[in-house]
């Protein structure tokens, strides 16, 4: 009897393996917290559940802060382990991804810091659940509202370049399907 031998799929690393953990936890933190921002805009300052939604806002801020540093400290595992052995081949492609890629993270880092500074500047803490933590900008009520556009359209910028990320992986989400509906 002839044995076929089938491609295996690539061998997940255990860092792989976090950085692919982290991502879909990031996507749901993000998803949860945009959601969450553009409710508690929309409420009238009366309701009076509308200060606890901005510090779970706020919460998740931090939380993202803190998922996107071990996000970065896996990646550069994942990358030394993966360039170390080959070096990328730089086609126009491998850059316009590596560039997108790169954006993300940046506004990963500025979006939640620009509501920390929009927080400080506006004379609130910043919680963490339940935790009080220490300002990290004075309180400038001349600048807050400057901070309050900065941190809107870093936000909504962030969120577009998702959306061209989702676009950009759009043959994965096609296979996902394929998957899904076979079973």
């Amino acid at each position: 009897m002839n044995q076929v031998k089938t491609k295996s799929p690539p061998r997940w690393t255990h860092a792989f393996q976090r950085l692919w953990t982290l991502h879909w936890v990031m996507a749901a933190c993000f998803f949860a917290i945009y959601l969450l921002g553009i409710l508690m805009a929309r409420l009238p300052h009366e309701v009076v559940f509308r200060g606890s939604l901005y510090n779970v806002h706020k919460s998740m801020g931090v939380l993202i802060l803190g998922l996107l540093l071990v996000r970065i400290f896996t990646l550069l595992q994942v990358f030394s382990k993966k360039y170390l052995k080959r070096k990328p081949m730089l086609t126009r492609q491998w850059m316009a991804i590596a560039a997108l890629h790169a954006f993300l993270y940046c506004f990963m880092l500025v979006v939640p810091i620009s509501g920390i500074w929009l927080s400080n500047t506006g004379g609130h803490d910043i919680p963490f659940f339940f935790i009080k933590l220490p300002n990290w900008f004075e309180e400038n009520r001349a600048i807050a509202h400057f901070a309050e556009s900065l941190h809107f359209w870093l936000a909504y910028t962030l969120l577009v370049l998702v959306v061209l990320h989702v676009l950009e992986q759009r043959q994965f989400f096609k296979q996902m399907w394929r998957r899904v509906v076979r079973k």
